[in-house]
């Protein structure tokens, strides 16, 4: 209960408090505001592990499931760049194409690890054979493929050197565009790293920023669902869904449609369809109700998906499928990930946070295949959790929190060998260019081959 007062007190000051930034010399109009609000967070982010650790749910999926048709996937598609945080505005991964992981090509330790958090860390971008990422600091470097920083930059003022720093990314027309856990919105040169505009909101934003037909979409702590110019940061339009009394770390899902649509899931467990022009409201549905025997306020999602008419993602309990132009609910099914699903066909793949690789149906939600792949460690390394995993030309690599790679096949659910990285993992695996490539917890980039 002290953890709550601790944070009703924070989240009734940031409520309050409205600030803006002055572009040109990046001063806060009312420089004490700033420090009481930094100093705030500060004690907020001391606390929320705690509750992380009191409120996540112990009721997690454990069934096996033989194997009993073929599974058919479609051809890897080898893309050349990587450019927001699950690949595109949808989320839609698919099966991409890795010529493997027996090589290390890249290897190479840039940037700090200062804070001693349990944290997920955005996935490297990856445009034009550079590569983008940042520390826990909030200093973001552009790499060469081999290693070489081209530049670095962190735009953060020593008043917030004391707060650990989470960014999202995505590459747009030139522009590097970032959102972090602060408040902070702004965009830089990808050429030069310099810094193009800047926005402070003065409330965290929790979803992973995208970019979409010159506009930038985003949620922030209080659930509300922003609409921002690209061009320079400007308001165009916002919403707010129903707020909760606890505010996670963790990223609220956002995704836009091809037909330019928001879709989004609050941290009270709202899933909601928006207009991306005007931000009027298509349709709204609370997908946590009954269903789940934890409080709202505790509610966490994976990144939604978005597949043809369907809307999927998964809870720490379920597993959903939902139309896209209804709002209705087409399926739930038992299970939990943190990790995008991802599709292929009519069969969903997703691997649970405790170590199930789970093949469903996507019309009806039928389980055809559940394996747990943590039982190929050894006894003292299955203790860990999923990361993050994706499909590299047939197979599943997942990569845990302790440091290793399990490789299963996508078709027969088989697992075939582990890799040991060897540093902790703090973000979800992307593929680019034949490639994979990860972030470990002591701020190394590598890339297998």
């Amino acid at each position: 209960m002290n953890n709550k007062k601790k944070l009703f007190f924070f989240l009734a000051f940031i409520l309050a408090t409205s600030c803006s930034f002055d572009n040109k010399t990046g001063i806060w109009s009312s420089d004490e505001e700033e420090k009481i609000r930094v100093s705030e967070l500060k004690k907020e982010q001391k606390n929320i592990i705690n509750i992380d650790k009191v409120y996540s749910s112990e009721d997690i999926f454990s069934e096996n499931v033989t194997l009993k048709e073929k599974i058919i996937l479609s051809s890897p598609t080898r893309n050349k760049s990587w450019k927001t945080n699950s690949l595109n505005a949808q989320n839609f991964l698919g099966n991409i194409y890795l010529s493997g992981v027996n090589n290390i090509f890249l290897k190479k330790k840039i940037g700090k690890n200062k804070f001693d958090l349990s944290k997920i860390i955005s996935s490297p971008l990856i445009f034009q054979n550079q590569v983008f990422y940042s520390d826990d600091t909030g200093t973001i470097f552009k790499i060469s493929l081999d290693g070489k920083i081209i530049w670095k930059q962190n735009i953060y003022r020593k008043l917030y050197k004391g707060v650990y720093k989470n960014l999202s990314f995505s590459v747009y027309k030139g522009n590097l565009y970032v959102a972090d856990n602060i408040g902070f919105v702004y965009a830089i040169s990808l050429d030069t790293g310099k810094l193009s505009w800047i926005k402070n909101h003065g409330i965290p934003l929790k979803s992973s920023i995208k970019v979409f037909e010159d506009k930038i979409f985003l949620i922030n702590q209080d659930n509300r669902i922003i609409a921002l110019r690209a061009v320079d940061g400007t308001n165009i339009w916002d919403i707010r869904a129903i707020s909760s009394f606890i505010k996670s770390q963790n990223f609220l899902s956002l995704v836009v449609s091809k037909e330019g649509d928001v879709i989004t899931i609050s941290s009270s467990g709202d899933l909601l369809k928006v207009n991306g022009t005007n931000g009027n409201v298509y349709w709204s549905n609370n997908i946590s109700g009954s269903l789940f025997e934890h409080a709202t306020d505790f509610f966490k999602s994976s990144d939604i998906v978005l597949s043809d008419d369907d809307i999927i993602f998964s809870t720490e309990e379920f597993i959903f499928s939902y139309n896209i132009y209804t709002g209705k609910q087409n399926w739930n099914r038992k299970g939990n990930s943190s990790s995008v699903p991802i599709i292929d066909g009519n069969k969903i793949f997703l691997v649970t946070n405790n170590g199930y690789f789970v093949i469903l149906n996507k019309e009806n939600g039928k389980i055809i295949s559940s394996k747990n792949i943590l039982n190929f460690l050894k006894k003292r390394q299955k203790l860990t959790k999923i990361i993050g995993f994706i499909m590299g030309s047939g197979k599943i690599y997942s990569i845990t929190s302790n440091g290793f790679i399990i490789v299963s096949s996508a078709v027969s659910g088989k697992t075939e060998f582990s890799k040991k990285i060897g540093d902790p993992v703090i973000s979800k695996p992307i593929i680019n260019d034949g490639s994979l490539y990860i972030l470990t917890e002591h701020s190394r980039i590598i890339g297998f081959k």
